[in-house]
């Protein structure tokens, strides 16, 4: 293979890849030995660029570090426009972020479980809106028990007492919304009211 090509440069970053991420997950090279099964002296071979990195060596550290297999190898995307969401999986809860960039609004996709559905309720910083997909949401705020299905909203200041999650046994899809205290919805565009017909005549 010509070292100078596309594929080898791509080849040579891998092992550079490998030690960051695993340094920035806090693992030693022998919890990652065990979490893969591949020894100790091939991970380090492998970080280091002595030994070629393959798929077989390749898939059980992604899932050990439980990252897509595109973000180990750093493949460029190319020709393919479409944006790849990455679910991620917290208390339960697969939570899909919608937002480009950090800070300010933030929206995410979030899809309950039927067994999560033991109140907690918490209380934090900011202002946060719902909307319903699918299923049925339970949403509890302050003294308010409330029900909700698809395509019903609602919002409200994060420092009050609020838990949401399944109501009944199925589980319920939801966006979300979350901005930072005193951050709101600014709506720009109404639909223009109609005048309602004259009565007909008695």
């Amino acid at each position: 293979m010509d070292e100078q090509s596309p594929i080898a440069a791509t080849l040579a970053q891998v092992g550079p890849r490998l030690r960051r991420i695993r340094a920035q997950r806090g693992v030693t090279l022998s919890a990652l030995a065990e979490a893969t099964g591949i020894s100790k002296s091939t991970l380090s071979r492998l970080e280091s660029g002595q030994r070629r990195p393959s798929l077989e060596l390749l898939l059980p550290i992604a899932q050990a570090h439980q990252v897509p297999l595109d973000e180990l190898v750093g493949a460029p995307e190319v020709g393919d426009p479409r944006i790849r969401l990455r679910p991620r999986v917290h208390k339960g809860r697969t939570t899909i972020s919608l937002s480009a960039q950090p800070g300010g609004l933030q929206a995410w996709k979030s899809i309950i479980p039927a067994d999560q559905n033991r109140p907690e309720p918490v209380t934090h910083e900011g202002y946060e809106w719902l909307y319903v997909l699918s299923g049925r949401l339970r949403l509890i705020l302050a003294d308010h028990d409330l029900i909700m299905g698809p395509g019903e909203a609602a919002e409200f200041d994060t420092r009050l007492p609020h838990w949401f999650g399944p109501a009944g046994d199925s589980p319920v899809e939801i966006l979300n919304l979350f901005g930072p205290q005193g951050e709101r919805v600014h709506v720009r565009a109404k639909p223009r009211s109609r005048t309602d017909p004259a009565p007909a005549p008695h």
